[in-house]
């Protein structure tokens, strides 16, 4: 069967989709561009040290979880459009004070330097905290029920392929022609934020719940924290994706593995740091045409495994290319759990309560890459790059066995029955 089979591709005949996925693309490809350039210049303009980058990633990490106990709350009450909207729009204001900041005409702003990188990424944690709230539940709204699995299939892909763009595009102006363009990459951030915009502007959204408006913020968070906690299979898959992204958060040591195990310089970090996307792309396309379904369960738990197995092969590479596959073949099976957690999350989720839901799941999710980053960085320092990446791996494996104990039925998880 061909990946364009009318059935795999029968989501598109959805207007408000094709917007949604054209403005999904574009915010991905901004926030990886500016998060990949952020990582480069700490690296290149401040500092070589690998604790400085999972510093990056803590001070994101602290403020998205601090306001993801509000964003899941106003997700729920407020119309979800007008979030994503005002998110976007931060974010644009965000890349014109990173062009600022860097832009080297500018000179009353330079002297700011890595603090002003740091308070940016800090406020873009907030930002972000709203958005992954938003956007999930968003999404949901304009697509019937039985497209829920492709819906998030090609979701995931279309945010893969903004991935994969980002870095590389980072990297190749970043050291245009042997200088440093920070502020090159802030000014095609800008683009592409107001692209972004612009097609969830045009988006047509109808709020199709009636708001609890009588919850305190501590009652809202508290029901969707409960109905996470209380669903067992909902809570093995958002642990797994968990303690897989905690221990395994290799990327983020990216540049200083470029730079020191590979010897190679910023140019090459793009491609490198871009290679997990792009096996997750490949793997997106076959999930298309052979979604996971019966057997969902099984493929969850071992596509942690091999993400695992391949980060460990990863960090024993000395030679790009095989790093860059150990990278990909990670970022494919990967990405075969992030789908079926999401359609988890779609299937069993109230459209009243996904703002909470998806909050929760972005606690869980989203900012363990943050304080993977954090913890990647740490373990670097005290054990060194090669052995922290390794143990990371090693980590994910037992973290999977932890989980198949705890609750064995999720192997027997089954996405074509509706629950």
């Amino acid at each position: 069967m061909s990946i364009f089979d009318r059935s795999s591709l029968e989501i598109f005949k959805i207007k408000q989709y094709r917007y949604f996925i054209l403005a999904r693309f574009f915010l991905t490809l901004g926030i990886q561009l500016q998060m990949s350039t952020i990582n480069l210049q700490v690296y290149y303009e401040f500092t070589k040290e690998e604790f400085i980058l999972g510093m990056i990633g803590l001070a994101e990490a602290v403020p998205f979880i601090i306001a993801s106990f509000f964003s899941g709350h106003y997700a729920d009450l407020l119309n979800r459009k007008k979030i994503i909207l005002g998110g976007i729009f931060m974010l644009l204001l965000g890349a014109i004070a990173l062009y600022v900041n860097s832009a080297p005409f500018v000179t009353v702003l330079r002297s700011f330097g890595l603090p002003a990188l740091f308070i940016i990424v800090m406020v873009f944690g907030v930002v972000r905290s709203f958005l992954a709230a938003s956007v999930q539940p968003f999404m949901t709204s304009f697509v019937p029920r039985h497209l829920y699995t492709q819906s998030s299939t090609w979701n995931s892909t279309a945010w893969h392929i903004g991935a994969i763009l980002g870095p590389v595009i980072a990297g190749l102006i970043y050291a245009f022609r042997g200088q440093l363009h920070a502020d090159w990459c802030y000014l095609l951030n800008i683009a592409l934020y107001v692209l972004a915009f612009v097609f969830i502007a045009i988006t047509s959204y109808k709020q199709t719940f009636v708001p609890e408006n009588t919850e305190s913020i501590v009652q809202s968070m508290k029901v969707g924290l409960n109905f996470v906690f209380k669903n067992k299979m909902v809570l093995s898959a958002l642990s797994l994706d968990l303690f897989a992204v905690l221990f395994g958060g290799a990327v983020v040591l990216i540049p200083a593995f470029t730079d020191k195990i590979l010897h190679l310089g910023p140019q090459a970090y793009g491609l490198l740091r871009t290679s997990p996307a792009i096996g997750a792309v490949f793997m997106a396309l076959i999930m298309t045409v052979k979604p996971p379904g019966k057997k969902a369960g099984v493929a969850l738990l071992w596509s942690v495994v091999a993400f695992g197995l391949f980060t460990i092969g990863f960090a024993y590479s000395t030679n790009y290319w095989w790093a860059f596959a150990m990278l990909a073949f990670a970022g494919a099976f990967d990405n075969i759990s992030v789908v079926i957690r999401h359609s988890i999350l779609q299937l069993l989720t109230p459209d009243n309560m996904r703002g909470r839901v998806s909050a929760v799941n972005s606690i869980f999710i989203g900012s363990s890459n943050e304080i993977g980053a954090f913890e990647s960085g740490v373990a670097a320092k005290f054990l060194g790059l090669v052995p922290s990446i390794a143990f990371g791996g090693v980590m994910t494996i037992l973290v999977v066995l932890g989980i198949h104990k705890a609750n064995p039925k999720l192997k027997d998880l089954d996405l074509t029955k509706d629950p």
